[in-house]
């Protein structure tokens, strides 16, 4: 009975640390929708539902009329303001058919701006206890050569270790970080690196190539060792520079999907929900505060995305009440729910193509894995056979 217990040990906690993922993404949702709900209820503006989660409700409660639920889908969640949400959402989770009232447009705006406001003030609350833990892993790591692997682009291309890379494809790196972050963006073409060996600054062209298991692009190099096992997200114990870097990656995302050349390759590059969930499992495994870290990123990483100007949202309704505030006439009711429907639409097939994308690359990772270790099992067990024979001739 104790081996029983003994052996599902492992079992349970991996359904432990998959709650607590659920938890944390939970948090980071249900911070941004209080926002919009704490300051709606202030403005005395009607609130008709708070939910985590979309789809069919797996709990909820009415209290002082307004509906309170857990739904069947954890990513994501919203209020229901009548007077403030877009059509195009309302319909999406089966609202009602009356009309909105004419409220003033800067209390659109406040509301709008208040969900992604709420997941800064976390994201720099967790930054800041990050600062005040002294086990949290904290350090950059430089963009430095710290070995090359032979029979690849790096090694091809006479890439050393010691060589620092200044940039890629004329876009400059400090850190091992940024270099990732590059080689992905370049996708599989020969790309310029700037290098500086010894006092010498050379250019190497590399031309990376894309592992058929994570969709990565590799270059067959790697860096310096890790001394304290710092993670990307936790550049620096100052919390201002753990948030600046929040903000500088998603920019840098943003930058590269509005460009034309770098389109495509940041595309494919691009996660989803299956990704975060991934990334938030795999570093609570790892270390707790590098999970807590992470949360900080993402808190960060809605905010920003959630002010784009675009229709369904934060930033949508912002443009909108932007236009009736400057041209004292609002946008037509009709424009405002087609373009949101259509933007509903188009984000949720988007999400679905990014669910459906991440959970083959996660497939075929396990499955490789798994190969992995029936051939490791494999030799042990022809090498234990090989020894027995052996060890009868011996005999």
């Amino acid at each position: 009975m104790a081996e029983y217990f003994h052996s599902l040990m492992p079992h349970v906690a991996t359904a432990l640390y998959i709650v607590l993922c659920v938890v944390l993404f939970s948090i980071a949702i249900a911070i941004h929708e209080f926002g919009h709900f704490i300051v709606a209820l202030k403005l005395g503006l009607r609130v008709e539902r708070f939910s985590i989660g979309f789809g069919p409700a797996l709990w909820k409660k009415t209290w002082k009329g307004v509906e309170y639920r857990i739904s069947a889908i954890p990513f994501g969640g919203y209020v229901s303001i009548p007077d403030v949400d877009p059509e195009g959402t309302k319909a999406l989770e089966g609202g009602g058919d009356e009309k909105r009232e004419k409220i003033p447009a800067w209390k659109e705006i406040l509301v709008a701006v208040a969900g992604p406001g709420m997941n800064i003030v976390l994201a720099a609350v967790l930054a800041v206890i990050l600062a005040l833990v002294p086990s949290a892993r904290f350090g950059e790591l430089p963009a430095v050569i710290g070995g090359v692997i032979p029979d690849t682009p790096a090694a091809a291309a006479s890439l050393q270790s010691g060589d620092r890379v200044l940039a890629v494809g004329g876009k400059s790196v400090s850190t091992w970080s940024d270099l990732l972050t590059e080689i992905q963006i370049a996708d599989v073409k020969d790309t310029e690196f700037l290098v500086k060996r010894g006092e010498e600054e050379i250019v190497l062209k590399i031309k990376p190539v894309r592992d058929e298991v994570t969709g990565a692009c590799l270059i067959g190099a790697f860096s310096l060792k890790n001394e304290n096992g710092s993670v990307a997200w936790m550049p620096a114990r100052n919390p201002v520079k753990q948030l600046a870097w929040d903000a500088g990656s998603i920019f840098r995302i943003l930058k590269a999907l509005a460009t034309p050349k770098e389109m495509k390759a940041t595309g494919k590059a691009l996660g989803g929900p299956v990704m975060i969930a991934e990334n938030i499992y795999q570093t609570i495994r790892r270390d707790f505060w590098d999970g807590i870290g992470f949360l900080r990123f993402l808190n960060v990483n809605l905010a920003v995305l959630n002010l784009l100007p675009i229709p369904v949202l934060d930033g949508g309704l912002v443009m909108f009440a932007l236009i009736a505030l400057v041209f004292r006439r609002r946008v037509p009711e009709k424009i405002v729910s087609a373009t949101s429907t259509f933007f509903m639409v188009l984000l949720l097939g988007l999400m679905l193509f990014l669910v459906y994308r991440d959970s083959m690359r996660s497939w075929r990772i396990h499955h490789a894995e798994s190969e992995q270790e029936q051939r490791a099992a494999v030799e042990e067990g022809g090498g234990a056979d090989a020894s027995t024979d052996e060890s009868a001739q011996g005999r």
